[in-house]
């Protein structure tokens, strides 16, 4: 299988990638490094020139999409920081919206399958707990909104041009590769960043919102099978989860806990941000055969592991 992943140098991106080559798939990457690092590719891509430091939708990447280079696109570049979001809507809808239909566009009739990276913003505040792809929506950032558009697209390509694709729906992902110091870090990896450094976490709010933490190895696990599946989709979304929520205060405990000597303060709720959230896996787990492979404990020990034994290469990244 040839596969094209955008945002490949990026946190998500990295993992999925290294996966891919595990499988023996052919894979090129595509990141602006706007977010990204070369220090998560594997070298072996680099030295075969399977790396294009460009946007995602630059002319020379569309081409080569429309020379029937790939099977599968899987689209993880994004500008995904909510807060971003809301203070530049006008910037991130030109990424996020805009430059995506380019991509998509280049990409009918040329490739198989197109795997979207949606995300759990566009359910907003809800009310009921967990969520079906079906609930209302009400989303609280222009980042949800731009997602919605890319997945209204794709399911509207899939009527007109017999375009497959899938949406997938992540939603707190964290993990190996994600570093702390990024604006668009969760707070398992900034609380990380700000341990390792000896600098004080920051909580927000009060520390009751609770969030479904997906481990990367989750999120990697559903790009597989979407990539891959026999089956049609056509646009089709699914929620990428464990279907089991935690509060910022159990986590913030926790870290607490194992590091004695870390500190911490708090600071006002973040524009644009969402109390809960807990995801419904019936549909993924029924069209894709997605289970959570690693849930959230076990994930968060995972990933103070991987901060621990790579702290001296990160911590300049």
């Amino acid at each position: 299988m040839r596969i094209l992943v955008t945002g490949g140098a990026g946190f998500i991106g990295s993992n999925f990638v290294e996966a891919c080559l595990e499988r023996g798939f052919v894979v090129d990457v595509v990141d602006n490094l706007s977010n990204g690092h070369l220090h998560f590719v594997p070298q072996a891509l680099l030295q075969n020139d399977q790396v294009f430091l460009c946007d995602f939708s630059d002319p020379s990447i569309l081409d080569k999409i429309r020379c029937k280079s790939y099977d599968v696109v899987v689209h993880l570049a994004a500008q995904p920081r909510v807060s971003y979001s809301v203070e530049y809507p006008i910037e991130t809808h030109r990424n996020n919206v805009e430059s995506t239909l380019r991509l998509i566009d280049a990409c009918r009739g040329n490739i198989r399958r197109f795997v979207f990276a949606s995300t759990s913003a566009v359910y907003g505040n809800v009310e009921k707990l967990p969520t079906t792809e079906d609930d209302e929506k009400n989303y609280q950032s222009p980042y949800a909104i731009q997602k919605l558009i890319i997945e209204d697209y794709l399911r509207l390509f899939g009527k007109l041009y017999d375009f497959d694709s899938v949406c997938l729906r992540f939603f707190n992902v964290f993990g190996p590769n994600q570093l702390g110091s990024s604006p668009y870090s969760t707070a398992v990896s900034a609380w990380l960043n700000a341990i390792m450094r000896g600098d004080s976490m920051r909580s927000d709010g009060d520390g009751t919102q609770s969030r479904d933490m997906c481990y990367v190895g989750n999120v990697v696990d559903a790009c597989l099978k979407a990539a891959t599946s026999k089956d049609s989709f056509k646009g089709a979304p699914f929620n990428v989860a464990c279907g089991e929520r935690t509060t910022n205060k159990e986590i913030l405990s926790y870290l607490l806990s194992k590091f004695p000597a870390a500190k911490y303060h708090e600071a006002p709720w973040r524009v644009g941000d969402v109390m809960h959230t807990l995801a419904d896996l019936s549909s993924i787990k029924a069209s894709l055969g997605y289970e959570p492979i690693t849930m959230f404990w076990k994930g968060l020990n995972l990933t103070i592991q991987w901060h621990q034994d790579n702290w001296d290469k990160i911590k300049e990244l």
